[in-house]
C-alpha cells in the first residue's frame, strides 16, 4: 500500500497541514469566544453559513493534525480544498460583517 503523502504530496506536505491549523485555529476561537463577531447588520446569524463554515473549521483541524482519512467519502468531505474553501467564506462573512 502507498502511503499517503506519495499518493498526494502537493496536499500532504507539513506546510499545507500548517496552513489548515493556521486558518482554522483563528474562526474556531471567534465562533468559541466572541461570536457576536458573526452577526449581520441586522443582529442575526446566518445558520446555514455558520453549518458550513463549522463544517470546513472541522476539515482544516483533520487535514492540519494529520489524519488521513482512507474512505473515499471521509476524503471528499475532509479534504484540504474543502476546508480552505469554506473557512474563506467564513473569513468573508466575518470581514462584511464587520464593515456593515
Amino acid at each position: 500500500m502507498i502511503a499517503a503523502e506519495a499518493r498526494r504530496p502537493w496536499l500532504g506536505g507539513g506546510a499545507w497541514r500548517a496552513l489548515s491549523l493556521l486558518l482554522a485555529v483563528p474562526l474556531s476561537l471567534v465562533l468559541l469566544l466572541h461570536p457576536v463577531m458573526m452577526l449581520d447588520a441586522q443582529g442575526h446569524y446566518s445558520h446555514g453559513l455558520l453549518s458550513l463554515m463549522m463544517w470546513g473549521i472541522a476539515a482544516g483541524y483533520v487535514h492540519g493534525v494529520g489524519f488521513d482519512p482512507r474512505a473515499l467519502a471521509w476524503r471528499v468531505i475532509f479534504h484540504p480544498l474543502t476546508a480552505w474553501s469554506l473557512m474563506a467564506l467564513g473569513y468573508a462573512q466575518l470581514i462584511l460583517n464587520q464593515t456593515a
